[in-house]
């Protein structure tokens, strides 16, 4: 609920990318991270316990559904043309 209420927006919508039914927008992407207080490149990590050293590692992207791996891929290209656009 703190999430949510730091990002603006839905307990649900936070619950439905926490099971990856949703995937943020790269503005959203950020807020979440601000509100952690994290990196944004940090979500796409995850921490594995190795015996008594944990690592981060990225995140396989063989974990996420087709689908979520097109519409990530449209979300980044989408979003890597309009920072280039903003620069330009």
């Amino acid at each position: 609920m703190e999430l949510a209420e730091k990002c603006n927006t839905s307990t649900s919508y936070i619950g439905q990318i926490e099971i990856g039914n949703r995937f943020p927008s790269p503005a959203m992407i950020e807020k979440i991270a601000g509100a952690l207080e994290i990196k944004p490149y940090l979500l796409f990590y995850e921490e594995i316990d190795s015996d008594s050293n944990a690592e981060t590692q990225p995140v396989q992207t063989s974990i996420l559904s087709d689908s979520m791996k097109e519409k990530l891929t449209r979300r980044l290209i989408a979003a890597i043309r309009d920072a280039v656009r903003q620069i330009v």
